[in-house]
């Protein structure tokens, strides 16, 4: 294959791994010096190898290679496919392809697969940490606005049956120590809402980064930390997956937010002792996430407008915690965001069940 000497130059000298590869026969044409350093082989001998390599993708990636490079052969882009490569040291790498199908006259008729390489394994393990702190950080924070709030309210409703034992006694300074203890609960608890739900509204006004993962890893990740806490916050959390894995097109952060306001919002209105259930499961055609509890429940007269824009549905939780109305209709935005839908199903008395549908990955 007659390429450019300036190119290939280029090309012999990025830590990128730049290939050229016939789909007709199975056959790489170039491919540059960083695939020893990437993946260890000889580049003499990358035909050879190639079949090993392939044998080395991870299972569930299989597919998605396989679609993408199909998609290009047959004359598309294709940018910021990660998959996954058993490397022979016994490592996970992470590489992302890049690439692009044409036809040129030194080829013949036949389609040409050009592209590149990226080891990412670094980045990845990088961003993974700081998914991973960032979703415990969200679900500590709504159990720690859980667990701070009910002692002050407790201390609120004691200030109250302190008024009715001691209004006969018409003692105006110990009424005014009273009314000032009521006042500071009813602060307190209104700060740490405050708080957790500017953290909320905060980060949902930074741009999506949608990538493809494993969304049963992911939300087991979020409810591992509720159940290590479960005894603390006076509730039981359950997980249950249809599949190993299943994957979804998201982002994590944005998604996993989602989440874990849901699960805030049946904190707050589910008594102590009350269950909370999430489950996710692969559909024939998207994918169904349900976050439900067998809490209090949404009466029937605030229910058409939950998901409005500052709703007349807000309502105060059951310790007293304060909301500004924004949540549902942030969380319907980024449901939104990700192509899904969201919706619900609740009766007084008996609980709420929130119900997302979102695409199957590409």
């Amino acid at each position: 294959m007659d390429v450019s000497p300036s190119l290939v130059a280029l090309a012999d000298r990025s830590p990128l791994l730049f290939f050229s590869y016939r789909p007709a026969d199975g056959r790489v044409l170039y491919v540059s010096p960083a695939y020893a350093h990437i993946l260890g082989g000889l580049v003499a001998h990358v035909n050879d190898e190639l079949p090993a390599w392939l044998a080395a993708v991870h299972p569930d990636d299989h597919v998605y290679l396989r679609e993408r490079l199909a998609y290009a052969a047959a004359g598309g882009t294709i940018q910021g496919v990660q998959v996954r490569l058993h490397h022979p040291d016994g490592r996970l790498r992470y590489l992302c392809l890049t690439a692009v199908g044409f036809t040129s006259p030194e080829a013949g008729p036949e389609t040409l697969l050009n592209g590149h390489f990226e080891d990412i394994t670094r980045t990845h393990a990088v961003l993974e940490n700081a998914q991973r702190y960032q979703a415990k950080k969200d679900s500590m924070l709504e159990i720690l606005s859980h667990d701070l709030a009910s002692p002050l309210v407790l201390v609120e409703q004691m200030a109250d049956y302190l008024v009715e034992k001691v209004e006969p006694l018409d003692d105006p300074e110990l009424n005014r120590l009273i009314a000032s203890m009521r006042q500071a609960c009813q602060e307190g608890v209104t700060l740490i809402r405050d708080f957790v739900d500017q953290e909320f509204l905060d980060s949902a006004n930074v741009d999506l980064v949608r990538v493809r993962l494993d969304l049963v890893t992911s939300l087991r990740q979020v409810l591992d930390n509720y159940q290590q806490r479960q005894h603390a916050a006076g509730h039981s959390f359950s997980y249950e997956a249809s599949h190993p894995s299943i994957y979804a097109d998201i982002d994590e952060n944005k998604f996993l937010q989602v989440i874990n306001n849901l699960l805030g919002n049946s904190l707050k209105f589910t008594p102590d002792g009350g269950q909370l259930r999430v489950t996710v499961s692969q559909q024939p055609a998207h994918i169904l996430v349900t976050v439900a509890d067998d809490g209090i429940g949404i009466p029937v007269a605030l229910q058409p407008g939950l998901f409005e824009r500052f709703t007349r549905a807000r309502r105060p939780g059951l310790r007293g915690e304060k909301t500004t109305g924004l949540g549902m209709s942030i969380i319907k935005t980024i449901v939104g965001l990700h192509h899904g839908h969201i919706w619900f199903e609740s009766q007084e008395g008996h609980g709420t069940t929130f119900s997302i549908q979102l695409p199957l990955a590409k």
